[in-house]
């Protein structure tokens, strides 16, 4: 279960990345795309340390609020970013005629940043996994 953690922790460090270069070329629809994916593989990563697998976004999203929000686990704002940035995405990759501003991006990548290191940090204090 480690390796699976460690890829997703990967994926979103990835996933931030791309954002910050895709905001600095002028694409902040893309870039709030990517720091949502950022988001949602923390996310995914947290609730497989408590063993938990889910096969759709709407899924991943409820868990979180479940698993880490109502139970205190970590603070609220982490889920209320994660539907926000979901529903920010899906105007960017779906909307026609619905664009993304650059400060929107920008802030979603900053939230990004933080839901990072916040599942890190929580990860670190409860010590990895289930499995551990």
């Amino acid at each position: 279960m480690k390796e699976e953690i460690d890829a997703l922790f990967e994926k979103a460090e990835s996933s931030l990345s791309a954002a910050r270069l895709l905001v600095e070329e002028g694409y902040p629809g893309f870039a709030a795309s990517r720091a949502y994916y950022a988001m949602f593989y923390v996310a995914e990563a947290l609730l497989s340390s408590l063993g938990h697998s889910y096969s759709t976004h709407g899924g991943v999203i409820g868990a979180f609020g479940r698993e880490f929000a109502k139970k205190a686990k970590l603070d609220a704002k982490f889920h209320r970013w994660l539907i926000d940035s979901q529903d920010i995405r899906n105007a960017g990759d779906y909307g026609v005629g619905t664009a993304v501003s650059k400060e929107q991006a920008v802030d979603l990548i900053a939230q990004a940043g933080a839901f990072i290191e916040a599942g890190r940090d929580y990860l670190q204090s409860e010590g990895g996994t289930k499995d551990s």
